[in-house]
């Protein structure tokens, strides 16, 4: 089978694809035919080299989510057979090839509804945004929220939860297609962040009280204001974040704001167990649906990680080997 295959950390372009032995699978493991894989920017920071947590051992196959159908079983498998339409959460072989080895409990139903390509933009946004939004931040019915970068893949996911939830949304983006997109997902306001004026926009949006929670997809950019839009004891959520940032902490002390860090790959098992019945939940009901905004064929996985990273998201970005 073909597989995208990182030797050595660096640049986009240490990606290549590659002809690799075709996974089997061993007891309680399942092996997908992968019809579409996830982008993330998370993918970028491992295959740079500069992600958080630890590096994988090279070489190694990129990816996190995607969607497919069950080729074969392991032993001991009983949630899945061959023949199911799946979306995934994680796999011991990676996703950014036309087969992916997980473990059985990494591997769930795809709504008929659903395409493979949005099966695949399901799991890492829509629990990054659900684990911020329930578990960090700790949001209620009626408080209102500040989205940034709301037309892309966390973005979208924060829109259709929250507005769910009963909250008020402000969303931001940076292009008027953008804009359109976060008033499709239920954003009760839509702001271009581009605008100089923004900060005086969610101001006037909020009623001069400022957003009860932030979340915040680049934080190098803008923490710092941030803490002086948040309203009184307000909580910002750190999700994403490329650089440094100077701020003042008295901006923080001020208003008793918070602010809180998080990484999807720190949830404890009861808030996977927490966050596997969201999905569910909303994957059933259809307050959950990805928007994909753009496809590419797995030998373009490096245009994909540039893509991924620049102004203007929109939707999810998927490979499709």
């Amino acid at each position: 089978m073909k597989a995208i295959r990182v030797r050595e950390f660096g640049p986009p372009g240490t990606m290549k694809i590659e002809e690799v032995s075709d996974p089997a699978p061993g007891p309680g493991q399942v092996v997908v035919a992968i019809r579409a894989a996830g982008v993330n920017p998370v993918d970028t920071y491992v295959r740079a080299g500069t992600y958080a947590r630890k590096k994988p051992d090279l070489p190694y196959t990129p990816g996190f989510d995607g969607a497919g159908i069950v080729e074969s079983v392991g032993a001991e498998v009983t949630r899945v057979k061959p023949g199911d339409r799946v979306y995934i959460n994680g796999t011991l072989t990676g996703s950014y090839a036309e087969k992916a080895l997980c473990p059985e409990g990494n591997v769930y139903p795809l709504p008929p509804r659903l395409t493979f390509a949005q099966g695949a933009g399901v799991y890492v946004p829509y629990a990054t945004a659900a684990h911020a939004i329930f578990h960090v931040a700790r949001c209620r019915p009626a408080e209102t929220i500040l989205i940034h970068g709301a037309s892309g893949g966390v973005g979208t996911a924060a829109t259709q939860i929250a507005k769910a939830a009963g909250m008020r949304v402000i969303g931001t983006a940076g292009t008027p297609r953008g804009l359109e997109l976060v008033t499709a997902q239920g954003a009760h306001f839509a702001i271009n962040h581009r605008s100089e004026s923004y900060a005086e926009q969610i101001a006037a949006a909020t009623g001069g009280r400022g957003p009860d929670v932030i979340l915040e997809m680049l934080a190098n950019v803008n923490l710092a204001r941030d803490l002086t839009m948040a309203a009184f004891r307000g909580r910002i959520v750190v999700i994403g974040n490329r650089g440094t940032i100077e701020i003042s902490p008295r901006d923080a002390m001020a208003k008793d704001v918070s602010i809180h860090g998080m990484m999807l790959l720190n949830i404890t098992p009861d808030e996977s167990t927490q966050l596997d019945a969201i999905l569910a939940a909303g994957l059933e009901n259809g307050v959950m649906t990805p928007v994909v905004g753009r496809e590419f064929l797995l030998a373009e996985a490096a245009r994909a990680h540039e893509a991924v990273l620049e102004p203007g998201a929109y939707g999810k970005i998927v490979l499709v080997p």
